[in-house]
């Protein structure tokens, strides 16, 4: 789960921090009886759905399924990965990260690469604004000054030893940066970027990590990236995803274009939730990227046969994260266009008019295949098929693949084996009074009742004597059941999100959040505490009997009565 992270340290920090204090830094809540409310901050929706539990920990949205702690909240909403969201919570609380010793050590040998890396993008920054041609350039492209200071533009002189002069000392990590070229036959080092218009690059957390930069004039190359280095790796970031978050999911899509200057130039013209790759074509970390941020990439290509080939790269690499809730979308721009000239031409009003014949990700992937197949022919639409079903296997299983699967009958003509699309749940309902335990009214097993409470209400696992828990851990469930039982049983101060977290990586995990956010009766109504401790003897008695229905069952509870590793009070 948490790589080098320890378990207990997990525990301890998501005891500590407060999930409400989390997530209203970044989402107004408001409270609501026992909980607080937002609009969903992972969907576009008028009316709150957005749901945030403090006693739970745990947050969820009944209108797009959304949920889960402080952790994944970090992870959906800032589009952090799981150290790094660890990292920020305990930042926040003042607390110190555990590591083992190699982890450490890269960790340690880091932070002054990044300290190092801002400075560097400050000393551009001061430099342009003593550079009239490179202030002359900026202006002829459009960019106001205010563009160029929230995207920290900046401009480095030319010259081969502007960094070693200006950061002394500092020669051995300009070269681990990538900032700096060792010079042949042990020359001396070089700066790598020379007379050019500089672009930071930063990763999720807002850190420089690297850097593209532009030449003034008609030169090659007419654009250079920093290396692979221990801070960048250009094949999982993307230019401007940082500065692009915030609008991204406010429009809940995120724009793919091909240049530094193109999301520059967008930003300009006021859409600002654009993000480019950085001279590599766009791959599957891409999109998982984009997709903890957003629900919908659109990718933004030139008509031309290079665009499309781009294209279908990009499709191939995106078809893997469609699971249900992730679109995609392909816009191909007039010939000889690209972004920064369609804003400037048209503006605002002219990209977004434009934005209005983008093709949906699945429409583009029949079109590109049937191109060349005569369709009116029978043998047309089974080769379509024979090319189209490879690709949709790639599709993660749900309402989408499914959906896609149906496009494709319909173009051949034929069914394929498809499956209608599920029924939407009911909206939850207010929690209603408790009531005698029923057996049935749940709808679930006594198993999974008896997982659901554990997970809702953790503290009635304390309102059950421990010799009762003699359940056969051979029974269906039961291993899950029994470990909840353990962790609830060994903390008084266990709640659902740290519950959870104990299953992160767990093939059990997707199935415990759905109980988790599940309501507790068929109806669509919630179980108050008092029933949630009637019912959860209920069916641990239930469980109990079912154990010790045949003698061979007695025998084994017997043998293992002292195996089961539940801690006793």
């Amino acid at each position: 789960m948490a790589g080098q992270i320890p378990q207990h340290f997990i525990d301890d920090l998501l005891a500590k921090v407060d999930i409400v204090d989390v997530i209203d830094k970044r989402v107004t809540l408001k409270k609501s009886g026992s909980n607080y409310s937002a609009c969903c901050p992972f969907h576009n929706e008028k009316t709150p759905s957005f749901t945030v539990s403090q006693t739970k920990q745990f947050y969820h949205c009944f209108g797009c399924s959304a949920n889960g702690n402080a952790i994944s909240f970090l992870m959906e909403y800032e589009g952090m990965h799981f150290v790094d969201a660890i990292e920020s919570l305990a930042d926040s609380v003042g607390l110190e990260v555990p590591r083992n010793a190699q982890a450490k050590q890269i960790r340690d040998d880091s932070k002054p690469l990044y300290t190092l890396m801002e400075s560097i993008a400050a000393w551009y920054q001061s430099e342009l604004r003593k550079s009239p041609e490179a202030i002359d350039y900026l202006k002829t492209r459009g960019l106001s000054g205010e563009t160029a200071k929230r995207f920290s533009i900046g401009y480095v002189p030319d010259g081969w030893d502007g960094l070693q002069t200006h950061f002394p000392g500092q020669e051995a990590a300009l070269l681990k940066t990538g900032m700096l070229i060792q010079g042949d036959g042990g020359k001396r080092p070089y700066q790598r970027f020379r007379k050019r218009i500089m672009f930071p690059i930063r990763d999720r957390r807002g850190r420089v990590i690297g850097f593209g930069g532009r030449v003034l004039d008609n030169q090659e190359p007419k654009y250079l990236n920093s290396p692979e280095t221990p801070l960048f790796h250009k094949g999982s970031e993307l230019y401007g995803l940082y500065e692009a978050r915030k609008a991204a999911q406010d429009a809940a899509a995120a724009i793919v274009v091909e240049g530094y200057m193109d999301v520059v130039a967008l930003a300009q013209h006021g859409i600002d939730n654009a993000v480019a790759t950085l001279g590599t074509a766009a791959n599957q970390q891409h999109s998982e990227a984009l997709f903890r941020v957003v629900p919908n990439i659109i990718f933004c290509f030139d008509g031309d046969r290079a665009g499309r080939a781009a294209a279908w790269r990009a499709l191939t690499a995106t078809l893997p994260c469609l699971q249900d809730g992730h679109d995609a979308h392909f816009l191909f721009l007039p010939d000889g266009e690209d972004p920064d000239s369609v804003v400037k031409a048209g503006g605002a009003a002219g990209f977004r008019d434009l934005m209005s014949t983008r093709i949906p990700i699945i429409d583009y992937l029949y079109q590109h295949l049937a191109s060349e197949l005569d369709m009116t022919s029978i043998g047309g639409k089974a080769t379509l098929a024979e090319k189209a079903k490879p690709l949709l296997a790639t599709i993660p299983k749900g309402v989408y693949k499914q959906l896609a699967l149906q496009r494709l009958e319909a173009l051949i003509g034929l069914s394929l084996g498809s499956k209608s699309t599920p029924q939407t749940p009911a909206p939850r309902q207010a929690a209603r009074p408790s009531r005698a335990p029923s057996g049935k009214d749940s709808g679930l097993t006594p198993m999974s009742r008896a997982v659901l409470l554990c997970l809702q209400f953790p503290q009635v696992v304390s309102t059950v004597a421990p010799d009762d828990f003699d359940i056969n851990p051979q029974m269906p469930g039961a291993e899950v059941l029994l470990k909840l039982i353990g962790y609830c049983d060994s903390d008084p101060r266990m709640t659902t999100a740290r519950l959870l977290e104990r299953f992160r990586d767990g093939r059990n995990h997707d199935y415990l959040i759905k109980l988790a956010t599940k309501p507790y009766y068929p109806d669509g109504s919630d179980i108050d505490s008092d029933g949630a401790v009637k019912e959860f003897a209920h069916c641990i008695s239930r469980l109990r009997e079912r154990s010790r229905q045949t003698l061979a069952d007695k025998v084994e509870l017997s043998a293992r009565k002292g195996l089961l590793g539940l801690p006793r009070r």
